[in-house]
């Protein structure tokens, strides 16, 4: 019970830094797409979440792989959860067939 106590704040943890993660990337594809300069856009988030998400992971891990698994398994439920979140609402976009052109 008291281990269980002292791994669960890894997970989440693991959780708020894959939402950072993924949300910074939703945000930044959303702000990227209509820049000028998507390339800096892009660049920047990708440096920027990476820092964030690594100096975490090292924090929270503190040297127990218990720790950083769990904090792995809170970011990667963090992902599904932001994926689920900004998922398109209503009919699908994908392309019908009959619209799908080939190159000749």
């Amino acid at each position: 019970m008291n281990e269980t106590l002292t791994l669960a704040p890894a997970c989440l943890a693991g959780g708020a830094l894959g939402a950072i993660f993924f949300g910074g990337l939703w945000w930044t594809i959303r702000r990227g797409a209509s820049s000028g300069q998507p390339a800096l856009w892009f660049m920047g988030s990708m440096l920027l979440r990476m820092a964030i998400a690594l100096t975490g992971f090292y924090f929270v891990a503190r040297g127990d792989w218990r720790r950083l698994v769990l904090c792995l398994a809170g970011f990667i439920v963090a992902r599904l959860v932001v994926t689920w979140l900004t998922r398109p609402r209503g009919k699908s976009h994908a392309v019908p067939p009959q619209e799908v052109r080939h190159a000749p």
